[in-house]
């Protein structure tokens, strides 16, 4: 992967974030456990998040090392092994 093509990969993580953000906002637990749409846009949009992480080079992760990328990565297997 390229330079490029990490900073299309970026603002794709970033996009879904801020989707994550959006949909979340002034929600409750309470209201994630009672909204299965809910809890399946926040759980796929996560995967999404981790999966575009994974796509990052090692190099360009090296560079942001504030970046929690293994925990982004483990936390899109997680969700996976539970479907």
């Amino acid at each position: 992967m390229s330079r490029r093509d990490d900073a299309v990969t970026f603002q794709q993580m970033l996009n879904h974030a801020r989707e994550i953000q959006s949909f979340s906002a002034g929600k409750t637990i309470a209201d994630l456990h009672n909204d299965r749409l809910l809890q399946l846009a926040l759980i796929r949009l996560l995967e999404v998040v981790g999966e575009a992480a994974a796509r990052i080079e090692q190099g360009t992760r090296e560079q942001f090392p504030q970046v929690p990328w293994s925990q982004i990565i483990g936390l899109r297997n997680r969700l996976n092994s539970r479907v």
